[in-house]
């Protein structure tokens, strides 16, 4: 019988330590760490793909949620300056590191509100400037 459960993936480790800006580091299938880590930072900004990881059980695994709490170092200089929508990205993963908001993004309704103030947020933006 087979699970709909996600990859095992390696642990984080207590002492993991954000990746260089761009330079001569190794690279991973083609990108550095920082490029990965950049995208996937940054694909949190979608309640959609929120739901799709809260679906596919990977905020019920401990390794992952300790990975979200680690990417809080995009909240500063000088990795902040990279977010394409800082907005979003930056309050989507600081609802993240709350196990309620985990459990409550598998509701289509919140997934929805997300959406929601997001497209207001935008019209709002534009309309300052």
């Amino acid at each position: 019988m087979a699970t709909n459960s996600p990859p095992q993936d390696v642990p984080m480790t207590g002492n993991q330590t954000p990746p260089s800006i761009p330079s001569e580091e190794p690279k991973y299938g083609g990108f550095t760490r920082f490029e990965i880590e950049l995208e996937f930072v940054q694909s949190l900004a979608s309640p959609s793909y929120l739901n799709h990881l809260a679906v596919h059980k990977y905020f019920e695994q401990p390794g992952f949620v300790e990975y979200l709490r680690y990417l809080q170092y995009w909240t500063r200089p000088p990795y902040l300056k990279y977010l394409q929508y800082p907005g979003p990205t930056l309050k989507n993963l600081e609802l993240l590191q709350q196990a309620r908001f985990r459990t409550e993004i598998l509701d289509i309704n919140v997934v929805a509100s997300l959406a929601e103030e997001g497209k207001k947020a935008s019209v709002e933006w534009h309309e300052k400037r």
